[in-house]
């Protein structure tokens, strides 16, 4: 088992995988697990400052697929959380959700509540595109926020 792990993390290491590993941690912050991909992103930045704009890209497009799956995943929970929908909160969040529309996933990026609102988008059954080009956009802004200010706090 502990040879089988350690050629796994082999495979995974920063920098020699570093863009696919990147990706793979993008894609999988954008669940609602608890995983979050700025501290990969920061460390490929810091082993290779020359891949800024790539591993931006790959943290970008792994974690726009992931809210997509999160879209998807909302989109197909619609008839089972039709049940939950009467309370007054509930429906408060849902008609501010309607009433933004798709321009409500440019949120994707929050901490807690952004994941959540990438299914509820789906659930909501939103415009699939528009939420996809709305979500690559706030999350494209998080991670060129979140980095150029991470390494200009710890520059070496």
């Amino acid at each position: 088992m502990q040879a089988w792990l350690d050629s796994l993390l082999a495979l995974l290491a920063l920098p020699q995988y570093g863009l696919s590993t990147l990706f793979i941690a993008a894609f999988i912050s954008a669940t609602l697990l608890p995983v979050g991909s700025e501290p990969a992103l920061f460390g490929l930045l810091k082993l290779n400052p020359e891949l800024f704009w790539a591993a931006i890209g790959v943290a970008t497009a792994g974690n726009t697929l992931g809210g997509i799956v999160d879209w998807w995943m909302g989109y197909a929970a619609h008839k089972v959380a039709d049940k939950y929908s009467h309370s007054k909160h509930h429906m408060r969040v849902l008609n501010w959700l309607e009433r933004l529309g798709p321009k409500a996933c440019l949120l994707a990026w929050l901490p807690l509540v952004g994941d959540p609102l990438c299914a509820v988008a789906g659930w909501l059954k939103l415009s699939f595109w528009p939420c996809v080009i709305y979500m690559a956009i706030g999350k494209f802004a998080r991670y060129v926020t979140m980095t150029v200010a991470l390494l200009h706090i710890w520059p070496n």
